[in-house]
Order: structure tokens, then sequence, then C-alpha cells
């Protein structure tokens, strides 16, 4: 009798774990790749700016309880008990993958937050019904890197000097940022809006000049689009300097604007002052 009740037991176990291998999952794609294996679990999703919209995306494959793979499975994903003054853009319907938006209020303290997000098989017609989970994302306005290089430039007056400009996006927004430079009273390009997505770097070229000879601080200024909070600087020196071989030195280290047709006397001319030490 002991050992019946021991084997009922036993099987009970055993048909229990394979339900459990064989129960419904969310498989996370966006912000990074992650598994949902049981409803009511949870994920840290990373960082995020105040006002910077990011997504949750997650496939529509999954698995009913007989262990039977549903490419359609999930058809929506919601995002709920959000904190006060966020918004929220729900993903639409039948969808390969399902992506949810979401933007904290612009003025949100820096914070770990938490909301719950569902994935939903509409109207259970995959006898699957519907599995949600909690998410914390932290809040802070120090969500990307900023490197300038070089930051001191020797250059002809009026020709362009390259620099470079790193933004390493730590988090998990995709919104722009926008690149301006001051301090320059020659300078005259329009601030630029450029894409660092969310866990990657990326480096843009910026020419800056001077017309009258002199040494300047240029400010290098990058925000976010979505949050002037969300900011860096840099200061880069630049000595516009004035003579003929330190206008062809310039042309090695900038931009050529030049006719094409003149550009190999002008190379010529950039050797010749590396020869005579007027290259910076």
């Amino acid at each position: 009798m002991v050992r019946a009740f021991i084997f009922v037991l036993a099987l009970l176990a055993a048909a229990a774990m394979a339900g459990a291998a064989h129960a419904s999952y969310v498989v996370i794609t966006e912000p990074y790749n992650a598994t949902i294996t049981h409803a009511n679990g949870s994920i840290y999703l990373g960082k995020v700016g105040p006002g910077q919209t990011f997504i949750v995306t997650i496939q529509s494959a999954t698995a009913n309880s007989t262990g039977a793979k549903l490419d359609y499975g999930w058809n929506q994903l919601n995002a709920t008990d959000v904190p006060a003054g966020w918004v929220v853009k729900n993903s639409p319907l039948y969808r390969q993958t399902l992506s949810v938006e979401i933007t904290p209020a612009s003025d949100a303290p820096t914070g770990t937050y938490m909301f719950r997000l569902t994935a939903i098989n509409i109207g259970n017609y995959s006898k699957i019904g519907s599995m949600s989970f909690t998410a914390y994302v932290n809040v802070t306005p120090d969500v990307f890197h900023l490197g300038v290089s070089p930051t001191k430039v020797a250059a002809g007056v009026g020709l362009p000097s390259n620099i470079y400009i790193t933004i390493n996006n730590t988090g998990v927004s995709d919104s722009p940022f926008i690149i301006n430079v001051t301090g320059l009273p020659a300078w005259s390009v329009p601030p630029q809006a450029v894409i660092a997505l969310h866990h990657t770097s990326a480096t843009f070229a910026y020419p800056v000049y001077e017309y009258t000879p002199g040494v300047y601080k240029a400010v290098v200024h990058v925000s976010s689009l979505e949050s002037p909070l969300v900011e860096k600087s840099a200061v880069v020196t630049l000595t516009a300097k004035a003579g003929l071989a330190s206008d062809y030195a310039s042309i090695g280290d900038g931009s050529v604007m030049f006719p094409i047709v003149y550009e190999p006397a002008y190379a010529i001319m950039y050797l010749l002052s590396l020869l005579f030490g007027q290259a910076k």
C-alpha cells in the first residue's frame, strides 16, 4: 500500500514536471534577448533617461501545454501599472514580433521603477491564456558616455579640421542625440541629429574651423532629442594659424574643400610642411 502511494506521488510529480516543461513562455528580443518561462516572473530591462522612449519586443511564437509550438500564440503585448505620467503605446495585433513603446515622465526622478508586461492570446483561441510578468527599469540621465578626439586641433585660418565625436549609448532607448558645437564665431553648422542605438557605440566626424587667427575653446554639446536632462559636453581647443605652410599642414587633418584637380598639389605641399616641421 505504501509502495503504491509512493508510486502515485512519483507519477504526479513527473506529470507536473512534464507540464512545466511544456508550459508557455515569452521570448524577449528587445532591448536584449531573454526568455520568461513562467507567469509572474520578472526581468530588469536596463537604464533609460527621463522622457526617453524605449521599446520592449517579444516574439509571437510560444508553446501550449502539450509542447506543440504555436507560431502566433501571442497576439498582443501590453504594459500596465506604469508610474503616473508615463506614456504607453501597446503593440499592434497579430504580428510576428510584438512591440510596446514606453516613455517615462520627462521629470521622472532618478530611481528604479516597475510595471507589468502581459503577453496575450486574444480570445484564448490557442488555449494558453496570457502571461504577465514584472519589468524593472532604472531611470537616470546617465545613459551614455561621450568621447571627443582630438581635444587640441591646429588648422590654417578658414580651413576645416575634423574632430571625432563618439557616443556610447549604455541605455535602452534608441532616441536620437543632438550634437551642437559652440564657441567658434565662424561656425555656422546647425545642430545635427544622430543615432547611436541602445547598447552600441557610434562615431561621427565634425569639421571645425575659424576665419580669424587665435586660440578658441569650442564646446561640443551632446543631448538627447527627447530629454534635455540627458546631456554631456566636452571642450576642444582650436588654434587657427595664419600662414601658407600651416594652411597646407591642416589639410592632412581636415576635410579638403578645394576642387579635386588641385588635390595632388595640396598633398605635396602637406608633405613639404611635414618636412619643415609645420604640421601639428
